[in-house]
Order: C-alpha cells, then structure tokens, then sequence
C-alpha cells in the first residue's frame, strides 16, 4: 500500500474548563477517543520512520495506515498526548520551533490564538483592530486603507469566521512586521490577562521532556527557528532561520535524514532546494488531503485535520 492518514494536532489539552476555553484545540478526553476509534476500526499505527523508507526506499505501508503529527512544541503534547502514546506504543512527531527551546518566547502565532480565545466577539476585535490601523497609518508604517484590506482578507477560513481569518491574516502576514508586533502586543495586553513571559513558561515543552520523549521512541522533527512563513523570507534569512532550528533540535534528529514541517505550510522552491541541502529526507504540508506516497512528492506530504476524524467529524472518509 502506498497510502497513508497523516493527522496534524495542535493544542490538545482539558479545554473546556480552562483558563482558555475558547482555545481552538483537541480535549485531551476527545484525543484519546480518537485513538480508540482507530485502534478499534482497522487503521495501523506507523513511525514516521516507515514513512521516509516509503518515499526513499519504496518501501510498502499496511492498509489504513496513520501517522500522527504534532505541531508547535506545546506542553500539552508531553502532559497529554505522550502517556496516552506510550501506554499504547504509539508514536508521534513532534515539530518543534528552535525558539521556544532556546529563548522560551511567546511565538507570534500563539500570541494571536490567545487574543482570538480571549475574546469572544471577532467582529468588534477586528473593529479595534482597524481603528488600530488608523491610529498607526501615516505615521512610519505605509499600509493600505481598511476597505482595501476588508475587500482582499476577509474571507472565511476551514474553520474560521471571516472576521476571524481577517485578523489572523493582517496579525500573521498582511502587515509589516513590526506594525503586527505593536498591534498584537496591544491587544494581548488588554485581552489575555497574563504576561506573554509567564504564558512562554507555560505553554511551550522543555529539553528535557523532549529528551524523555525521544528516548521512548517519540520522533522529533524540524519547525523552523521563529516559526517564520519560511517562501515569505529572502534566501539567506530563511536559510539561517532553518539551520538555527536544526542546532536547536540537533541532540534528537540525525542531520544526514531529518524531516521538516513548513511553519503555516509555508514553502516554496527555494526552502525546498534549501532543506534538501542541509539532509532532509521529507517535508510536511498544511494541504489538506490523503497522502499517498505515489502521488504526493516526498518534499510536499500533505495531511488531514484532526477535526476531520471521530469524534469530531468522519470527513475523513471524503479523502478515502
């Protein structure tokens, strides 16, 4: 078989009586149902290991295979998600970015989740937002006029609100970066209710519980350093953005035959040329669909939701 279920995770932890409960994530009691389902409904777990022989040696996989992938280097994915795995000799991989090992910093992707979980109505944040942008507009920072911006970003998202995917796009990308910064720590700092340091130190895993995963058969892969949209970036920045990420994880992945995950799927032929030369031997996609190792280039594996599987939803039988 040539065909394998990639699931991505993100946060997946008690949720609902959170300090966060509008956190868009997994309850860790629906993760461990959604292990059941495939356990008791003829799916085969494999390691990530069986992959890459699948791509570099055309090596077969077993009927209905899956393969778990977790992104970001959360906490939750050593608290939850391993001891469920390791009880049961199921691997995950794990996609780590460099910073949160080396500087334990709040990344700007999750300082923009915490906002959107802090408040319940988008439509009145992203109001705030563009009085923001008219507050900084004219000053040093040239952006264009909100309608401009309304008309082109919000659209709605898999999973967001069109007013949600708006902010996510203006916080993430549409603007200069340090104009995202200013906005971002502004709300953040009105919203959250916690400092971005004290939010760091919680949320993001640490060496040694990445050591102690890895010495249980966990796999570790590469994230990029500041989890970066790596095609958005010139050459020599991404390049080095890349290579800091590896020295970070350099204890737990071989150099010679690491896979990378593009941080928001973000790549293009230049970071592509530039992963390969540095030994990558497969590389990880948002684009949402069934992997098989016949269609699908070792370098643009795609993936499925975690939503897309019980107990959540079954469109993974859509893909099938």
């Amino acid at each position: 078989m040539s065909r394998v279920y990639i699931i991505m995770s993100h946060y997946v932890r008690p949720i609902s009586g959170s300090r966060y409960p509008a956190i868009k994530g997994l309850e860790t009691s629906s993760f461990i149902e959604q292990i059941d389902y495939l356990s008791g409904n003829g799916f085969h777990f494999i390691r990530m290991e069986e992959l890459i022989a699948a791509y570099t040696e055309n090596a077969g996989l077993p009927e209905k295979a899956v393969l778990l992938t977790f992104d970001d280097g959360y906490s939750d994915h050593y608290s939850q998600v391993f001891p469920v795995l390791d009880e049961r000799g199921i691997q995950g991989a794990f996609f780590i970015p460099g910073e949160i090992l080396e500087k334990r910093v709040l990344l700007p992707v999750n300082k923009i989740h915490f906002i959107l979980a802090s408040v319940q109505n988008h439509i009145s944040l992203k109001n705030e937002l563009l009085e923001l942008l008219n507050k900084y507009r004219g000053t040093e920072f040239d952006v264009p006029e909100n309608e401009y911006l309304i008309n082109l970003y919000e659209k709605p998202g898999r999973y967001d609100s069109a007013e949600t995917a708006f902010i996510k796009k203006l916080l993430q990308t549409a603007l200069p970066e340090r104009l995202r910064d200013i906005i971002a720590d502004e709300l953040f700092k009105t919203y959250v209710g916690i400092s971005k340091e004290a939010l760091a130190a919680e949320l993001y895993i640490n060496r040694q519980q990445v050591s102690l995963m890895k010495r249980n058969g966990m796999f570790i892969g590469a994230h990029g350093y500041h989890h970066y949209r790596l095609a958005n970036m010139e050459l020599k920045e991404m390049r080095s953005d890349i290579e800091k990420g590896l020295d970070c994880l350099d204890e737990w992945i071989d150099r010679d035959s690491w896979v990378m995950n593009y941080p928001y799927g973000s790549f293009n032929s230049e970071v592509e040329d530039t992963i390969r030369s540095l030994g990558a031997k497969m590389a990880i996609t948002t684009e949402v669909a069934l992997c098989d190792t016949k269609l699908y280039d070792a370098f643009h594996v795609p993936r499925l939701n975690t939503n897309d599987y019980p107990p959540i939803s079954d469109n993974y039988l859509k893909f099938s």
